[in-house]
Formats: C-alpha cells, sequence, structure tokens
C-alpha cells in the first residue's frame, strides 16, 4: 500500500582519521512536514544540504530535528543547518540528553576517551588523543539550544506517527525512533551494518553495555520491516528476526 510519509536513509561520506567511510542521517517526510534525524559532523553542512536536495525535500518543509544522542558525528552540523533553514526548526532530544547537547556537560566520548589514554598502545594511543582533544576544543561551540524533551514511548504526531523509544547504553539518553506506517526503525547508534550484516554497536563504544543490551530486547517487542542505521544505512532482511537474535545472544 503506498503511504503518504516517506523515509530515506541520506549518504554522506565522511573521512575520520584518514579512513573514508558513510553516515546516514535519517529524513521523513509527508506533504506538510519534515523531520531531520541527525546531523552528521561538524562541517558537513554542504554535504547534508545536498543529501537532503537529492531526496526531493525542500527546506523550507523541515521544521524539526530529533537528536538520538550528543555524539559529534549526530550533532556536529546542527549549529549550521539550524542557520541554514529558512525558518525556525524546533530541536528533540530525550531529557537525559539535553544538557550534553546544550554542552551543559561534557560530551561521554569526552571523558571515556581521557579515562583510556594511558592503557592505549602508542599508536592507537595517538589516535585516541587527538580525538580526545577535538572533542574537549569544540563542544562548547557546536552546542544548540534544545527545545523540547523526549521520554520513553512518547507517541510524536508527527508523519504518520512516530514512536520515541528510550535506548540507553550507548550514551545515558540515546533514542531510537519507530515509524508506525512503513514498520521502520530509525535505530540510532543502537544498531549498524557491517558488511551487509546487522549488529549490535561495539561495546567500546557504548557507555554501559549492559543497558544497551537491555535497549535491543527491547526493541525486539516492535514489529520492524526495516532499520536506518546512521552507521551502515537500510537494513530489511528479516530485520525483526534479526534484532531478536541479537537481544537473546
Amino acid at each position: 500500500m503506498k503511504t503518504a510519509c516517506s523515509i530515506k536513509a541520506l549518504e554522506i561520506s565522511v573521512n575520520i582519521m584518514g579512513k573514508p567511510g558513510k553516515i546516514y542521517p535519517a529524513l521523513i517526510w509527508d506533504y506538510n512536514t519534515a523531520i531531520l534525524v541527525d546531523t552528521g559532523y561538524p562541517g558537513q553542512l554542504p554535504q547534508l544540504l545536498e543529501a537532503i536536495e537529492k531526496s526531493g525535500v525542500p527546506l523550507e518543509r523541515i521544521n524539526s530535528i530529533i537528536i538520538t544522542h550528543h555524539d559529534l558525528d549526530h550533532t556536529g552540523s546542527l549549529a549550521d543547518i539550524l542557520k541554514e533553514l529558512p525558518q525556525r526548526a524546533a530541536v528533540l532530544a530525550h531529557q537525559e540528553e539535553k544538557p550534553y547537547v546544550q554542552a551543559e556537560k561534557p560530551p561521554t566520548k569526552m571523558t571515556q576517551a581521557e579515562a583510556l589514554l594511558d592503557s592505549m598502545p602508542e599508536e592507537g594511543g595517538r589516535e585516541m588523543k587527538m580525538y580526545y582533544e577535538y572533542i574537549r576544543a569544540n563542544y562548547k561551540k557546536l552546542s544548540c539550544k534544545v527545545d523540547r524533551t523526549l521520554t520513553d514511548e512518547e507517541e510524536l504526531p508527527l508523519c504518520g506517527g512516530i514512536t520515541v523509544i528510550h535506548t540507553p547504553g550507548h550514551t545515558p539518553g540515546h533514542i531510537s525512533l519507530y515509524h508506525k506506517e512503513t514498520k521502520t526503525l530509525i535505530s540510532g547508534d543502537a544498531l549498524m551494518v557491517e558488511d551487509g550484516q546487522l549488529v549490535p554497536a561495539p561495546p567500546f563504544t557504548n557507555l554501559n553495555q549492559d543497558l544497551a543490551a537491555k535497549s535491543l530486547k527491547k526493541l525486539a517487542r516492535y514489529h520492524i520491516e526495516a532499520i536506518a542505521c546512521y552507521h551502515g544505512g537500510l537494513y530489511s532482511d528479516a530485520a525483526n528476526r534479526r534484532i531478536a537474535e541479537l537481544a537473546s545472544s
């Protein structure tokens, strides 16, 4: 059945410490409104605007930006896109992510990196130190005001209905979004696609691995036919069954 709502994983090329890759912010839209989910790394406004243009959605339709969590690869171009939009867009995030997005607290990845620096081998330690120094130097400059906080299982009456799912573990207020009409999950960093296979985020990237595992069990309760992963793109190969496998392992 044709739906009035559409979802697209926007493909954006990145280069992190000399390694090429891709990220996939999501765009959800209908005839009246559009919602951008996450905004890419700092300095990626041109690529983000190009990806939105290719989707066919006019910038003036975007009136909400939902942040799945505060890591800089998800919030880095938030301030820039807000300035670029022809109308004011509301920024939405989980209540536990708000102080991080607003730079009232330092990013959790910064404190993780700081704790690991002394125990890292020399080569890996150099990369980790670069990452730590970059976050420390930039996170306050990239901060933005959160206009509205979200709670677990909150129903957003937008684009056919979106359920907010609090999926902590990667960060304290990490959320995933379930679009009812298309049975699509926007997973943030709770899940990723690697070599064509759906996998959870690597444990070393999670602030709390036990909570991350419990979040997978929560996702297994939803009827999901497709998953838009920020790292890896769209996955639709028996998505429900694969999530159940990951949740039980």
